[in-house]
């Protein structure tokens, strides 16, 4: 019975630190991408992701329109407290929504 309980408990640990974890996505290969302090282009740019970099994304929101090499979009990604790339630019493999809408 104690080992069947501990195996049960060790599931539920792995499915919570696998819930807690980050997905990192890519930026365009060739493209050094701007992070800006809100969803969309009039918004502060707060540094630029070099080329090759990957981002985690927290939540997403509507914003600016922006096309970039994965088509145009109006979704921008929160990669990190008030920071946000365009969806334009990363790689999620889709046209939508991949993360939960930011609050």
């Amino acid at each position: 019975m104690l080992a069947g309980l501990t195996g049960a408990l060790l599931m539920v640990g792995a499915a919570h630190a696998e819930a807690t974890t980050s997905r990192y996505y890519p930026v365009a290969p060739g493209y050094q991408v701007n992070v800006r302090s809100g969803p969309g282009t009039g918004y502060s740019v707060v540094r630029v992701l070099p080329e090759g970099s990957k981002v985690p994304i927290y939540c997403q929101t509507p914003g600016t329109s922006v096309t970039g090499p994965y088509g145009t979009s109006n979704i921008w990604d929160n990669v990190s407290n008030g920071q946000y790339v365009s969806d334009a630019y990363v790689n999620t493999g889709s046209d939508g929504y991949v993360a939960d809408r930011c609050s």
